[in-house]
Parts: structure tokens; C-alpha cells; sequence
């Protein structure tokens, strides 16, 4: 191991499953107290089964439970006395209190490239294709979302809406729910939740689909209320927020943008024809007026 495996934890406990990310929290809070527990002791403190444990440990290519307690010593011996912590402080994905600048880059953007990969992974493309043709077919194409999520939403509408698909995105909740009421068969709604147990977002797919609409959900969690009401679910990989305080971290939010573009760039090559009339009206009529004479878009 030739970097720090408190640093290698701490790097990669942003994009690690629930269950590996309280193997990291235990860890990352007392390494001390965490170096001398045995497997069996360290599952106990984390809540989860020695083979998840064992997960963790692949997770981060170490041979062996022998190797992370050796490697938990020397990084504990090696750091200057004045940095050590009793408790680490989280203030972000996988960033601690005193972290520096060079640090907190390489660890955002970690988590970033696992958000993306991972979600990439767990895209179905036959559930892609399926939304892809109810989009095409779709009389309308409604968007649900509350928070962070909405920045996805807001970038699906807009690219739908530049294929030439009728969309609606309202950010205000309550509108959200009773625009859901006012769509049938013939239409789609998407709902996107990276917990996946949003309130307002689950309430707008449950009406959705009690009004005959077929409803799709992007969200991080199989398990979740939306996952359970809506006809169809896209996966991504997200992450959990380090604290209440701080909430989640953007890097959940690449996972929904990825999941998007896929969706729309799929819609755009399987009809090509009609999607590239749309996109160059209206750049002609919408976009470009608003550039500068003589710049390039």
C-alpha cells in the first residue's frame, strides 16, 4: 500500500453502498480503537455480517483483514501527533475537517468518476429503450422532483423540449402533484429521487399512475417508496450524505444527469429525422438571437 489507508477510506467512502460506508464511518472515527477489533468486532460496530466486511476489503484491493489492520497502524504512526482527531469530522462526501485543498479536489473527483461509472453499470438498457419509445408515443412528459434533483429535471425538459417533446417541469411541489393528476394513459412521468423517499416526488408518482400514466423512476435505491410505486425504475449510483447538516454531495446528482443524457441521446438516434428538424428550428428561432454576432453557437 503505497498511500495512506485512512486516505484511501476517507477518498472512497463517498461513493461506497450504505452497508461498506459504516464499515468506513467506524473505521475513519476512532482508526485507534478500530485497528484493534477483529473482523467479527468491527462488523458488530458497523451493524452489518462479517462478509460485508470481507466486501469492504475487496472494495479497496487489500488481501486480507491482516493487511487493513496493518495498514490502519501505519497510518495512524505516521501522521503528525498535532493532526490526530479523537473523531473525524465529515463535512462532506469522503472530505474531512483539515483537509487540504489538493485533497478535497482529488476526493470529489473521485467520487465523481465512481458516481458516474457506477450508475453506468446499473443503466438497464431495456428499461431505456422501453422509456424511450413511451417518450416518443407520449401525448406529454411530466417531471417530478424536489431539491438538488431538480437540476436534472430542469436539463431533461430542456433537452425533451428541444427534440420537439411536449414536457412540463414545475419546481413548486404543489404544482407538482396537481399537474400529476392531470395526466392519462397516453402520457409519462418521470419522477427523480436520489433516496427515492421524497415525499412529494413519491405523492406525484403514485397520482400519476392511479390516473393511467406510466411512470418512471431515476433513483439510488431498489428499496425505496418510488421504486415500489412506479411502473418502471432507471438506477444510479448515489451517494449518502455525510451529515443531516451538509446533505447530499453533487456526486449523486451525476448519476441523474447521466442517466438522462443517455435516455435523451438514445431518444435522438432512434429518431434521428424528427429530432434533428426540432433541434435546428429551434436553435433558428430560440437560440440563436441570443448569441453575440460573429460567435460560434
Amino acid at each position: 500500500m503505497t498511500d495512506n489507508i485512512l486516505h484511501q477510506i476517507s477518498r472512497r467512502a463517498g461513493s461506497l453502498s450504505p452497508a461498506l460506508r459504516g464499515v468506513a464511518d467506524v473505521i475513519l472515527t476512532n482508526p485507534e480503537e478500530a485497528q484493534a477489533l477483529s473482523i467479527t468486532e468491527l462488523a458488530g460496530r458497523a451493524g452489518v455480517a462479517d462478509s460485508t466486511v470481507s466486501r469492504f476489503l475487496r472494495e479497496l484491493d487489500l488481501e486480507g483483514y491482516n493487511q487493513l489492520r496493518l495498514g490502519i497502524a501505519q497510518a495512524i504512526y505516521s501522521r503528525p501527533a498535532a493532526a490526530a482527531e479523537p473523531k473525524a469530522n465529515w463535512v462532506y462526501e469522503g472530505v474531512l475537517k483539515g483537509d487540504s485543498q489538493a485533497n478535497i479536489l482529488e476526493k470529489v473527483l473521485h467520487g465523481s468518476f465512481e458516481s458516474l461509472t457506477r450508475t453506468a453499470e446499473r443503466l438497464d438498457p431495456e428499461v431505456m429503450a422501453e422509456t424511450v419509445e413511451r417518450i416518443h408515443s407520449a401525448n406529454s412528459v411530466y417531471f417530478a422532483s424536489m431539491g438538488s434533483s431538480s437540476t436534472a429535471a430542469e436539463s431533461a425538459t430542456m433537452r425533451f423540449v428541444r427534440a420537439g417533446v411536449r414536457c412540463h417541469f414545475f419546481r413548486d411541489q404543489s404544482v407538482q402533484s396537481m399537474g400529476s393528476a392531470t395526466l392519462g394513459a397516453n402520457d409519462v412521468l418521470i419522477a427523480i429521487s436520489d433516496s427515492g423517499d421524497s415525499t412529494s416526488v413519491v405523492s406525484s408518482a403514485q397520482i400519476a399512475k392511479f390516473h393511467g400514466a406510466h411512470t418512471v423512476g431515476i433513483t439510488s435505491n431498489v428499496d425505496s417508496a418510488l421504486a415500489s410505486v412506479v411502473d418502471r425504475v432507471l438506477l444510479t449510483a448515489g451517494t449518502v450524505a455525510s451529515s443531516d447538516v451538509y446533505g447530499e454531495s453533487v456526486t449523486a446528482k451525476w448519476g441523474q444527469l447521466l442517466a438522462i443524457d443517455v435516455l435523451y441521446a438514445t431518444y435522438a438516434t432512434k429518431y434521428y429525422e424528427e429530432t434533428a428538424d426540432y433541434l435546428q428550428e429551434s436553435y433558428l428561432s430560440a437560440i440563436k438571437p441570443t448569441r453575440v454576432s460573429g460567435s460560434r453557437s
